[in-house]
């Protein structure tokens, strides 16, 4: 069967006449659309401000242990992994052949101080603080540093880390060296 356009056009007309038209749309409120999707980026940036951590320290290889103390709540986390240091999984300076250039070291290649490092953690203290009073819970008087690092790491470079996180500007004075619980196996076990 074959139509011409006339034909086409009046048989559209018809079956546009017999469909009852809706109410016209003059206002759309995006608004409660605006909010899901702000409450969404935020969960999907902390997911993977979080996951990003998670994975940087699944690449370290935890030296053993047999002793295990409970992890305190305000203590900031620094990874030293083989190609970075991380803090609180923000990349602060880079890591290669085991240790850190020497442009990054206060003295050059002699040097054990990473001004980088200092300031970002002194930073970091100091915002961990003000939110602690902020919530009101009391500010440790001693600040913790949880380092973790591969049972690879140089000793220079853990040195560097620990010196630099014990400067002045940066503050931390008590470290905890993060290792893997050791699992006795044999009799006695």
């Amino acid at each position: 069967m074959s139509f011409t356009t006339r034909e086409a056009r009046g048989i559209i007309r018809k079956a546009v006449g017999r469909v009852p038209e809706g109410e016209e749309i003059r206002h759309l409120n995006i608004m409660p659309m605006m909010d899901m999707m702000t409450i969404l980026l935020v969960a999907f940036i902390s997911q993977a401000a979080a996951s990003a951590t998670s994975m940087v320290a699944g690449t370290v290889v935890l030296p053993s242990s047999v002793a295990e103390q409970p992890m305190p709540e305000a203590a900031s986390t620094l990874v030293i992994t083989k190609t970075a240091i991380v803090v609180e999984g923000e990349e602060i300076v880079a890591v290669r052949n085991g240790d850190v250039d020497a442009s990054q070291k206060e003295g050059g290649a002699d040097g054990r101080k990473i001004p980088r490092l200092s300031s970002f953690l002194g930073n970091l203290r100091r915002e961990h603080d003000a939110a602690l009073q902020k919530d009101g819970k009391p500010v440790p008087p001693i600040p913790e540093l949880m380092i973790i690092a591969d049972r690879s790491t140089p000793y220079g470079l853990l040195l560097s880390v620990m010196f630099s996180a014990k400067q002045k500007e940066a503050g931390y004075k008590r470290f905890r060296l993060i290792v893997q619980k050791n699992q006795l196996v044999g009799p006695g076990a």
